[in-house]
């Protein structure tokens, strides 16, 4: 199993002064730590399960950018793009520099964006969930066709694009992580564009794969090469004393398929905690 490590949170005490020198350092840090890959979420304020609207929030591929330049081997994502907050062709685009820019570490993670408080707030488009579902097909079709050989144009129901020109192409094509557990379309989307999914560790998981493996089924889709992650609170405690019920989740997540756990790890701007959960955490996940 890989770990991963979600940055959701950048109310530091350095402040606004500080934030690119703390970023710098924790990324630094996850990377020499052994951790997989570093996303941010696509959000502009703070979700309230984590702060007020009011505390620091970054724009995600700004900040992914910023990231691909401190580090050389972590791959890199938003976790996950609203599929409303951008058109698609200039997200394809977005994510096609991220890749050339960062070696060929960029994915795409994407789902069908849920807050619809912010959005009014800064004016950003948020159509209905249907509508949203519709968009995000859409865009993950016109994302791999402007990832391949055809530049032709793209007639969809929302999106209208003359010529799908994307140049250069990203170094390798980005895989395409699909965030959310609905049962009757993000799965069945999964199954049909994605190389992996995201899912809460909660007491439905086990079934929420199952259902995934129906949707492969009927796509003609091998279940088995998609990779499956799950969000987790990544919190060794202060002391390492969080450590071991920590490991038995892992193991308990890695006996029903889970290759990928994704988490954040609370004041992570306290970098010794990176450390430890790369002794206590990474090394021994990876042999699961």
């Amino acid at each position: 199993m890989k770990i991963g490590l979600h940055i959701a949170d950048f109310t530091y005490p350095s402040g606004p002064a500080g934030l690119a020198d703390d970023l710098t350092r924790v990324a630094v840090a996850a990377e020499e730590a052994g951790f997989a890959r570093v996303s941010v979420m696509d959000h502009v304020w703070q979700i309230g399960v984590l702060g007020p609207p009011e505390h620091e929030m970054l724009e995600a591929y700004t900040t992914l950018g910023y990231l691909a330049a401190r580090t050389s081997r972590v791959e890199l994502l938003a976790w996950v793009t609203a599929v409303s907050y951008r058109e698609p062709g200039m997200l394809a685009k977005l994510v096609s520099t991220l890749d050339v820019l960062s070696k060929g570490r960029a994915w795409l993670g994407i789902g069908a964006a849920w807050n619809g408080e912010e959005a009014a707030g800064l004016g950003l488009p948020f159509p209905s969930t249907a509508e949203r579902f519709e968009r995000l097909e859409e865009t993950l079709r016109i994302c791999l066709q402007m990832w391949s050989e055809n530049d032709g144009p793209y007639q969809g129901t929302h999106y209208q694009l003359a010529r799908t020109l994307n140049v250069p192409q990203p170094i390798r094509r980005p895989p395409i992580l699909i965030g959310g557990g609905g049962e009757k379309k993000t799965l069945r989307l999964v199954a049909r564009y994605a190389q992996a999914c995201n899912l809460f560790a909660g007491p439905d998981l086990e079934r929420k794969l199952e259902i995934l493996r129906g949707h492969c089924e009927a796509e003609g889709r091998d279940y088995d090469e998609i990779e499956k992650t799950v969000l987790v609170q990544l919190d060794p405690g202060e002391h390492g004393e969080k450590i071991d019920d920590l490991l038995a989740q892992l193991r308990d997540l890695a006996a029903l398929g889970v290759s990928h756990a994704h988490g954040w790890v609370p004041q992570v701007f306290q970098t010794e905690r990176l450390e430890l959960l790369g002794k206590e955490v990474v090394t021994p996940a990876a042999a699961m």
